[in-house]
């Protein structure tokens, strides 16, 4: 009787037991996973660098200087390409004031910027004075003539090689034989005795500078900027005192129909900063603003 009692609440216990343990579920369901698209590539947000060409017309004697300019103002423009015309500032009045596509000038002289703002290239007062220069005679290294003083130009059988009266520096070099003949030390006829020596008259500075470093001619005058750099070893150099000497003001300005006038006035403004006056002092030039 007792053990069929304990069968029964044993049996009673296991139910109870079965009904409290918790009962299977559903798995849960998960969408099906899709395929990773791929990533995109990032996108480039900056704009190209437009390709822009600024032509500058410099007078020849430039070239050096300016050249070593456009490459500091082209690192700081990017996609900028300064063009250089360099050439006889007349040259270059003519060329600007028949339309050639130029958008700075710069000239060796006041002359032939007024010839173009009277033209209409040039606003007037937008010039500026960049920069000054002055003459010197130069002679090929042997010195063969043996020059040692200006009155040595006069010498008969010398060959002299001036720039043309139109050329910049060619003026300068007559207003220098026009003071001298007023001088009791080289006499009334000084003028006269040089100009029978000169045996060719060129368009530019720098052709008198490679004539004279060729042995072409005996001596020639050219402007102290001319003798830098590279070129310095090429000829050797008799001073012309202040008394005598002429000094050239050079201005520069933007071309009125310039296509880029933006960035011709930031080329003016750069050739007139500290860092463009120290480079032209570097070229022998005379700084304007220090």
């Amino acid at each position: 009787m007792k053990l069929k009692v304990l069968l029964r609440l044993i049996l009673m216990m296991e139910l109870l037991a079965a009904g409290c343990a918790p009962q299977p579920t559903a798995p849960t369901q998960f969408p099906a996973a899709t395929a990773a698209l791929p990533t995109p590539p990032p996108m480039n947000t900056s704009a190209p660098v437009e390709a822009i060409d600024l032509n500058v017309f410099a007078a020849a004697s430039l070239t050096n200087a300016f050249e070593e300019i456009g490459q500091h103002f082209e690192a700081q423009h990017p996609g900028v390409t300064v063009v250089f015309n360099f050439a006889g500032s007349q040259q270059l009045a003519q060329q600007i004031n028949e339309g050639a596509p130029a958008d700075v000038f710069a000239s060796a002289n006041r002359t032939q910027m007024e010839i173009v703002i009277k033209a209409g290239g040039v606003v007037s007062d937008t010039q500026k004075t960049f920069v000054r220069n002055r003459l010197v005679v130069v002679f090929p290294q042997d010195n063969q003539a043996k020059l040692t003083t200006l009155q040595d130009l006069t010498k008969p059988g010398l060959k002299l090689v001036f720039a043309a009266k139109e050329v910049p520096v060619g003026q300068y070099s007559f207003d220098l034989l026009d003071k001298a003949i007023a001088d009791p030390a080289f006499g009334a006829t000084y003028k006269d005795d040089v100009l029978k020596n000169v045996v060719s008259y060129e368009d530019n500075v720098k052709a008198v500078l490679t004539k004279v470093a060729l042995g072409e001619a005996d001596a020639g005058i050219v402007y102290t900027s001319d003798v830098s750099g590279a070129d310095a070893g090429k000829v050797g150099q008799l001073d012309i005192p202040d008394a005598l000497n002429v000094i050239a003001s050079y201005p520069i300005a933007p071309i009125q129909t310039s296509k880029q006038a933006e960035l011709a006035q930031a080329f003016v403004d750069w050739v007139l900063s500290p860092d463009g006056q120290a480079l032209l002092a570097k070229h022998n030039f005379i700084p304007v603003v220090k």
